[in-house]
């Protein structure tokens, strides 16, 4: 049979301290009974569970509706009274991002801020002392985690943000020889980029070409046609006669147009490399085309020019009407003509512009004739525009200029 405790025999309250008897495991000294040093359950002073109900329900009448009564532990709410630092990287002397600050964190910063700094240093020294291996294997694990000098990433930081934000993994050896494949152009890329240059150079080309025509040509031959005014005068001016016989190419007298302000050499020929292409005017003098000098009794002083590039002394002899002077000046004389008709289009082989008597140029018979003849129209050579004019006046240079000059 079960003998009763010593409590329930003496009648006392369970969790009362009693006097009778030594004390537990003691060789019956008087001084070490649990009279002097009541039993303590552990948290029956509030030290784990919020308080003294539970020391209450430990022991007492009142243990049961102690514990019923008992409330939800709440943790102390203090005001934010000091604004939240975020912590100082210990290597690179710059700040991190910080966590999310929680309610136990602002209570322990709003305490002690000062502390809370102090104690994240050692956290990201031991967090670098944690990888293995040498300073090497440190810097890299480091710098895969954030950044080159290796500073913690942020505990809200996945994976996921990370790769996101530019920071991507190796590639192997065939990943790398695949993505160098698909970004080599194909052959029909190749293929296009090749006649697109092949355009462009054309093009190129044609600018420079149509520049050279339109432009360049034009300063040059001025430039020789000039030349050779000069030449004439000054010759003129020193006496030294010209012979009755001209060379291919050698000029011999002026013409003028005083309308299109126009003065420019007449030189033998109506070759191109010779005479035209300088900027000069041709005379027709050779074989079945050739025809008569200014000074003839009775002829035709056929004259060719370009309309367009070169010079272009004829480009608007188109605008000559009836009257309008045209002046051939000689070393000796001046033969004035004065515009008589004008044939817009005709053939190139149509020579007979040339006769003597022209047909279509509205002469009756022989006399002194001049022909201008052109291209036409502009920028083509597939048609001639003529020019006809009858001469007026023969005045010596010793008469001074005729009156077509002096207006």
């Amino acid at each position: 049979m079960t003998a009763l405790r010593p409590e329930r025999e003496s009648g006392a309250a369970y969790g009362e301290p009693f006097t009778d008897g030594p004390a537990y495991g003691d060789a019956g000294d008087p001084g070490t009974s649990y009279g002097q040093q009541p039993y303590e359950a552990p948290g029956a002073r509030g030290e784990w569970y919020g308080g003294e109900d539970y020391g209450a329900a430990s022991g007492g009448a009142g243990a049961y509706e102690a514990t019923q009564q008992r409330q939800p532990y709440e943790a102390p709410q203090e005001p934010y009274a000091e604004p939240y630092v975020p912590p100082v990287d210990d290597e690179t002397v710059a700040l991190r991002v910080p966590d999310p600050p929680t309610g136990d964190s602002i209570s322990a910063l709003s305490a002690s801020p000062s502390a809370s700094l102090a104690s994240d240093a050692p956290s990201a020294a031991s967090a670098t002392e944690a990888t293995p291996g040498g300073r090497a294997a440190r810097r890299k694990a480091a710098k895969g985690r954030h950044g080159r000098h290796g500073a913690a990433r942020s505990a809200h930081e996945t994976p996921e943000t990370a790769s996101g934000s530019g920071a991507q993994a190796p590639l192997s050896r065939v990943e790398a020889r695949r993505q160098a494949k698909a970004r080599k152009p194909s052959p029909a890329v190749l293929a296009s980029r090749a006649v697109g240059e092949v355009f462009i150079t054309t093009g190129v080309l044609m600018l420079l070409f149509v520049t050279y025509q339109l432009w360049w040509t034009n300063v040059r031959a001025h430039a020789q046609a000039g030349s050779e005014a000069s030449k004439l005068q000054d010759d003129w001016a020193s006496g030294k006669r010209a012979p009755g016989e001209f060379s291919p190419g050698q000029g011999f007298a002026l013409l003028h147009i005083p309308k299109l302000d126009v003065v420019v050499p007449i030189a033998e020929g109506v070759s191109n490399k010779k005479v035209l292409d300088k900027g000069m005017v041709g005379h027709y003098a050779e074989g079945a085309l050739k025809t008569a000098m200014p000074d003839a009794k009775s002829g035709n002083f056929g004259l060719a020019g370009h309309r367009n590039t070169h010079g272009e002394p004829f480009r608007y002899i188109n605008r000559l009407t009836q009257g309008d002077a045209i002046v051939v000046e000689t070393q000796d004389k001046y033969f004035v003509y004065k515009m008589a008709s004008i044939l817009p289009v005709t053939s190139p082989s149509n020579v007979s512009v040339l006769n003597p008597v022209p047909p279509d140029s509205g002469f009756a018979g022989p006399g002194r004739y001049i022909t201008l003849t052109t291209c036409t129209p502009e920028f083509t050579s597939k048609y001639r525009l003529i020019v006809w004019g009858k001469m007026v006046e023969e005045r010596p240079r010793s008469k001074g200029k005729p009156d077509a000059l002096v207006q």
